[in-house]
């Protein structure tokens, strides 16, 4: 055995890779997992493997590293760089999708409205029913009353009752025309029994509809305005109304049918008396209930329309609507309004009695509540038709 005379540390010792004792094994042929260190070469002496050799059994294309030694992975700066592109192609998409998706709802908005103001289809907001009270009559009379008025109109031919809609909280209600047609002066009556003067705003005769609005008025309760497109036959519903004079009355049905073509007289001339009692029909007059008189299918029912009248598809209900129910609400079982109550049939006034109304016999007629959400801008501008 050959002993080395040269002092130790005095030259550094470089790894050999033959066969002896102290020779190192040979590098493995992927990367390793641990981390890259520094490789203690003798006394005083660090060498850093050189960057472009990892994995690779000799020394990098990048430069002067040892041959077999771990390299460090480089900074993956670039695919840093193109991970920032695809979030910011990401935002533009959606801000781009957002831009053409708000655009085409406003076409397609467009291309639906028919004229409507985009109201009729929709649901316009106000009193429901609550949640654990939904589906019952008493849910719907509670939550609701509040919402419907008692109407009292003074002609020069007397007076009569109807009822109303409360739909905005400073006192906007809503009505049938031939309850306030020719009246001089109107009070509103609320459920809390306090009374308003109020005002004519605007009248369609065509529909039977009118629009009144209470002086000094704030903070009322407002119905909401359901969609009477959704309505089928067979589906229950509540009519709340001042049958003679008795505010806050609650009756019960179910549709009956949908469509009917009925046939009301188009009466706003005050100036005529024999028009005067079929201006202020369906309401309680002073010499006893008036029915307002309607066609329907070839037939007069309570009285004569006369000469001039109008046709609207109505909703058909069984609920029990009399003399003074007329501009009230009939109601969907959620407490939407789906209708306004404007005529029904009595047997008593049709065969020409002169006395007070027998009652309901289960034949009543309401306006589709879309019929009046596509009238309101209309109706709020002052028209009269």
């Amino acid at each position: 055995m050959t002993e080395t005379q040269r002092p130790s540390g005095e030259y550094p010792m470089y790894p050999s890779y033959g066969n002896g004792d102290a020779a190192y094994p040979p590098p493995p042929s992927y990367q390793p997992v641990q981390p890259v260190q520094p490789v203690a070469m003798g006394p005083g002496t660090t060498v850093w493997p050189a960057p472009g050799t990892a994995g690779s059994g000799g020394a990098g294309h990048g430069g002067d590293g040892f041959p077999g030694l771990p390299q460090a992975a480089p900074e993956p700066s670039a695919p840093r760089r193109r991970a920032r592109r695809p979030v910011a192609l990401l935002a533009a998409v959606a801000i781009a999708a957002a831009i053409v998706g708000g655009g085409t709802a406003t076409v397609i908005g467009q291309l639906t409205d028919n004229g409507t103001g985009g109201t009729a289809g929709s649901v316009i907001p106000g009193t429901t029913v609550s949640q654990s009270n939904k589906g019952t009559v008493s849910g719907v009379a509670a939550a609701l009353s509040p919402t419907i008025v008692e109407i009292g109109a003074t002609s020069a031919s007397g007076q009569s009752t109807g009822s109303g809609v409360v739909i905005t909280s400073d006192g906007e209600i809503v009505t049938n025309n031939h309850v306030i047609a020719g009246a001089s002066s109107i009070k509103v009556t609320l459920s809390t029994g306090k009374t308003y003067n109020a005002d004519i705003v605007g009248t369609d005769a065509d529909k039977d509809l009118a629009l009144i609005k209470l002086q000094g008025a704030s903070g009322l309760k407002t119905a909401t305005l359901g969609d009477s497109s959704q309505v089928a036959v067979g589906d229950q519903v509540v009519a709340i109304g001042s049958p003679e004079g008795l505010t806050g009355t609650v009756t019960s049905g179910i549709v009956s049918a949908l469509d009917r073509d009925v046939t009301v007289a188009k009466d706003s001339d005050s100036g005529s008396d024999s028009s005067q009692g079929q201006g202020q029909g369906q309401g309680q007059g002073q010499g006893g209930g008036q029915q307002w008189p309607f066609e329907f299918g070839g037939q007069q029912f309570n009285g004569d329309t006369g000469d001039s009248t109008t046709t609207y598809k109505a909703i058909q209900t069984d609920a029990s609507l009399n003399p003074g129910n007329s501009g009230g609400a009939l109601i969907n079982m959620n407490g939407e309004i789906i209708g306004i109550n404007s005529a029904m049939y009595s047997a008593s006034s049709s065969s020409g009695s002169s006395g007070s109304s027998a009652g309901s016999v289960g034949l009543g007629f309401a306006i589709p509540v879309n019929t009046l959400k596509a009238d309101l801008d209309t109706l709020r501008a002052g028209d009269s038709s």
